[in-house]
């Protein structure tokens, strides 16, 4: 647990809230609730926050109590505080946009995106770029990512749109079943070269599932390298949590499940 001092920053990702978690989805929000508010300065969500993102009018064609709502309620919380929120798209929810950023309350990075928060160097990523001997997937992120086919895919309706993404999340899983483990992990050389853009930066991303502290030798020089957890409550044991930043020194954060009797419980 993060304790009463104040964090400089928390760095979340993976979360996939959908529907079909709701356990995940308040795990989450108790996370935010317990870990976030009032106890750091920064949230950094470093991409696939959702399952899937439809577009921005997500949020305007559900109920109130949707899980869009239920989520975007909960950021605007933390940002009215005072806490500065910023979101990078993952390979999930990459139509995020505009006007989901200003109901959230948070600021939209580019992805990398490097920074310093008191004395540490950071470069922060989703992770997807770096997969980069996942041929297939990054001709996908490619074709994408473009604005053009963003604009076509967002002006079809909302209903055709979920329906595009369920026969695409359902292919995803097939081709995922034919890759090499290796494959669909970030490649050496490509986070040495994002490291060496990057000097004395150390790196921070998620998307592949695979939570670590790495070391890696750039220019005959030791760089860090920690990999972020997903999220899933239905798990056995349960998965989620992130990275606290304090006094410029990384650590690991668990989130708290009530259907995992070894889940942290929070601080008196």
């Amino acid at each position: 647990m993060i304790g009463a001092t104040r964090s400089d920053a928390v760095f979340v990702s993976d979360v996939h809230l959908s529907y079909e978690h709701p356990a995940t989805t308040e795990a989450f929000l108790r996370f935010i609730d317990e870990e976030v508010a009032g106890r750091t300065a920064r949230l950094y969500i470093l991409g696939d926050l959702f399952e899937y993102w439809a577009g921005d009018d997500e949020i305007e064609n559900e109920l109130g109590d949707s899980l869009a709502q239920r989520t975007v309620t909960a950021l605007r919380a933390l940002s009215d505080s005072g806490i500065a929120l910023a979101f990078m798209a993952g390979n999930r929810d990459f139509l995020i946009g505009h006007a989901f950023a200003k109901a959230a309350g948070l600021t939209i990075l580019a992805d990398p995106h490097r920074m310093r928060i008191g004395d540490a160097d950071l470069v922060v990523s989703h992770g997807d770029a770096l997969c980069v001997d996942d041929i297939d997937y990054q001709q996908f992120r490619a074709t994408v990512r473009e604005p053009e086919w963003q604009r076509g895919f967002l002006a079809k309706p909302l209903a055709e749109r979920r329906a595009v993404i369920a026969g695409v999340r359902i292919k995803s899983e097939e081709a995922k079943r034919g890759k090499a483990a290796e494959i669909m992990d970030v490649n050496d050389a490509a986070v040495c070269t994002l490291l060496a853009a990057s000097p004395e930066a150390v790196l921070i991303h998620g998307h592949t599932h695979r939570p670590a502290h790495h070391m890696h030798a750039v220019d005959a020089k030791p760089r860090e390298r920690w990999v972020l957890t997903d999220w899933d409550a239905d798990a056995m044991p349960a998965r989620g949590g992130g990275f606290v930043l304090r006094d410029g020194k990384l650590s690991v954060v668990v989130a708290r499940f009530d259907n995992d009797p070894s889940s942290p419980r929070p601080a008196p």
